[in-house]
């Protein structure tokens, strides 16, 4: 069984699909294409609400709208598939305009900041790329369930910090520059990056199965939404890092 935490990329995706011939299959090259084409959105949005920071314009009404259509454009693919040649390139839009903003706020209170995270997060992805290929990590059952089980108890962690702070508390100290704070985001890191490792099995198993060609467009958002989220918990960790100088 295909397992993996990332809800665009479910152990159900491919298999419901049935097998395809010819041109028609999904490949590994053409999932890194409109990987490819996604950042390039991504980036394009993002300058827009960069530009808009910098100019001490307000943003965040363009960044919040980003996040909730990402959101839903991602939970869209997730039941029709099919649609991904349209969701997948405006979710890479709409999540620019959310990168871009946030971005923008930790950079003006930690210069340089996000040049480092922006090199962190690719050094990783093409870090652990490597080490896939070449075989030094391999995407066992055993390493899925793992990778999985620790993705839900991070999602549970923030889930459960988001409904208290309606309630006037929360889980303050995973937020915080402490000890602790920083050795949790350390550890939300590596696993949002072992999730890239999930990632990469799952679309090469798609394309191994002739997986339809508009699959391509869901293994590149599903490979997106992991790097978002990764580019983001790098962002976290080092605005704390810095904190603490």
């Amino acid at each position: 069984m295909m397992r993996t935490a990332n809800p665009v990329l479910n152990d159900r995706t491919f298999t419901r699909l049935g097998g395809y011939a010819g041109s028609n299959t999904m490949t590994i090259q053409g999932t890194v294409v409109k990987t490819a084409i996604m950042l390039l959105l991504a980036v394009f949005s993002a300058s827009l609400t960069w530009r808009m920071a910098s100019q001490e314009g307000n943003p965040m009404p363009l960044a919040i709208g980003g996040a909730i259509g990402g959101f839903v454009l991602v939970l869209a693919t997730m039941f029709k598939p099919t649609w991904a040649g349209f969701t997948a390139p405006l979710y890479a839009l709409l999540e620019g305009l959310f990168l871009g903003a946030i971005s923008a706020i930790f950079e003006m209170q930690y210069p340089g900041l996000v040049f480092n995270a922006i090199c962190l997060t690719f050094g990783t992805l093409f870090s652990l790329l490597f080490a896939y290929q070449t075989g030094f990590i391999k995407a066992t059952e055993n390493f899925k369930l793992g990778v999985f089980a620790a993705t839900g108890a991070v999602g549970m962690v923030y889930l459960l910090s988001f409904i208290m702070s309606f309630f006037g508390s929360g889980l303050s100290f995973i937020h915080s520059s402490g000890t602790f704070g920083i050795i949790f985001s350390l550890g939300v890191v590596v696993i949002a990056a072992l999730n890239l490792v999930l990632d990469f099995d799952f679309i090469e198993n798609g394309a191994e199965a002739g997986a339809p060609k508009y699959m391509e467009w869901v293994g590149a958002l599903g490979l997106m939404v992991t790097l978002v989220w990764l580019y983001i918990e790098i962002l976290r960790l080092l605005s704390k890092l810095q904190n603490r100088r």
